[in-house]
């Protein structure tokens, strides 16, 4: 386990805001956004400890993305997905304390190379390019064609300078018997890349930038995703954090994932911030009480009554 302890300055939250106050003004100085300052004080939140799949549960402002990008900050993990911040937000960031696991010699651990931060919108952002990028195939193939009926059926391209290379080498290449049309539009416009329903393509873009011996936090991966999805999401983060030495940090309120095996989950929901299991979890009770009303239903299909 690469992170064991990860400590907030909320003990330093009010120096550091007067330092911020008196660096935009002196004894006029005013802060515009306090955040993260306040966030997770007023919930008693100072010392987060970690397991192989840590989750920070809670709605919508409870403070789990933050508590997510304050450690991938602090331990500089790579990222694509910019995220909110504010001007508070690197001094607080430079004053959080961490603490790593020990491996299996006894010596402390390092933040492996490839640990990464992935977000709901990289998987967007990436299921967007690939569509953009078919598009422009799909168009470069229509020129591509017209320009084999060229090359293939036209006059020979004449070869005076450097300048018809290009054009000299497309035609060879069009020509060729052992080179299909299909092929050469293939080459000369590119592939398609096939793009899947969104769940699915979610899935392959965790198979894809998943590797093992790595530290993973992983913002509300299972946006995007079916109920099914999300289900095979969880067998692949339990597999490799069970055998591939993979640690994951998780924000998420996925009753799926929330049930995954030995998972440590804190309930940012609660004041003070408490751990709990997930049965326990407001979320996973509302789901709950919604099949039991509709239990009858279940039952009738069941034993075959329509």
């Amino acid at each position: 386990m690469y992170l064991e302890n990860f400590t907030l300055p909320i003990d330093l939250e009010e120096d550091l805001l007067k330092k911020r106050a008196a660096h935009n003004g002196g004894a006029h100085g005013y802060i515009d956004n306090p955040y993260p300052c306040g966030l997770f004080s007023k919930k008693g939140l100072s010392d987060i400890t970690f397991d192989r799949i840590t989750i920070f549960y809670g709605g919508n402002g409870s403070g789990k993305s933050t508590l997510l990008n304050l450690i991938a900050q602090k331990l500089e993990l790579n990222r694509i997905a910019p995220f909110n911040s504010g001007e508070m937000f690197a001094s607080y960031v430079a004053h959080c304390t961490y603490t790593l696991g020990y491996d299996d010699e006894g010596f402390r651990h390092r933040i492996p190379n490839g640990s990464r931060v992935i977000t709901s919108d990289d998987i967007f952002d990436y299921m967007l390019t690939v569509r953009t990028n078919n598009n422009e195939i799909g168009e470069s193939k229509e020129d591509a064609r017209e320009e084999w009926r060229y090359l293939k059926f036209g006059d020979t391209v004449k070869f005076r300078s450097l300048d018809d290379y290009e054009a000299l080498r497309l035609q060879v290449l069009s020509r060729r018997k052992s080179v299909s049309r299909r092929q050469f539009i293939r080459r000369t416009a590119g592939e398609e890349l096939k793009l899947n329903s969104n769940g699915e393509t979610a899935l392959l873009y965790f198979e894809s930038k998943l590797k093992n011996d790595a530290l993973y936090c992983l913002d509300e991966p299972e946006n995007s995703m079916s109920p099914q999805m999300q289900l095979e999401l969880v067998n692949m983060l339990e597999e490799m954090a069970r055998y591939c030495g993979c640690q994951f940090i998780i924000a998420t309120h996925s009753p799926f994932l929330l049930a995954m095996e030995h998972a440590k989950i804190y309930n940012l929901d609660l004041n003070p911030v408490t751990i709990q299991n997930w049965w326990e979890l407001e979320n996973v009770k509302v789901y709950f009480d919604f099949f039991m009303k509709h239990r009858m239903l279940f039952e009738k299909q069941d034993n075959g009554y329509d």
